[in-house]
């Protein structure tokens, strides 16, 4: 089953829900008779804005931990409890990636305190002597030719649009006045 075929699937459960009739389907109608909006747009809209928000919002952890550990431990439980083993490695393997990665979020927060650390030595300090530095004065030069050779590329690019744009609206002018 493709992309395609999903979101076809998506779609056709989405009307079928929004042709039924239900609270949801009768609160879109009313907003549907009073601003003029399509039921459809208007479904798809709070269903964005409910994404967004679960996304950015407060329901951001929500959604990852429904997404990397709910998900997951339902699946593995359906491994461990079929006959098949390959699931069962599967999801043990999951769990081993998931577990390295959480390792790796709490030296991140250890990472960023030392960064923060109010002493001479913080990592801040350190990193941009040791590496940031040494990297941008070995590549300063290039990366000035870099920079200065498309911002005159650009400049010349604009002219040249500009020019373009007076070229054709001088044409259309002398065949309005035609």
């Amino acid at each position: 089953m493709g992309v395609l075929d999903i979101l076809t699937s998506i779609k056709d459960r989405a009307e079928k829900f929004l042709n039924e009739k239900n609270v949801v389907t009768d609160f879109l109608g009313k907003l549907e008779e009073k601003t003029g909006i399509k039921k459809k747009i208007l479904a798809a809209g709070a269903v964005s804005l409910t994404g967004l928000y679960l996304v950015y919002g407060y329901g951001a952890s929500l959604v990852c931990n429904l997404i990397g550990f709910v998900y997951p431990a339902f699946y593995s439980i359906k491994a461990i409890e079929s006959a098949n083993k390959e699931d069962d490695t599967k999801w043990l393997t999951y769990w081993v990636v998931y577990g390295v990665f959480s390792l790796g979020e709490t030296n991140t927060c250890l990472f960023l305190l030392w960064c923060m650390a109010p002493m001479s030595w913080n990592g801040s300090q350190v990193i941009y002597t040791k590496v940031v530095r040494p990297v941008f004065l070995r590549h300063e030069a290039t990366v000035d030719n870099m920079v200065s050779d498309l911002s005159g590329k650009a400049m010349s690019a604009a002219e040249t649009l500009t020019r373009e744009g007076k070229d054709q609206r001088a044409q259309y002018g002398a065949q309005y006045r035609a």
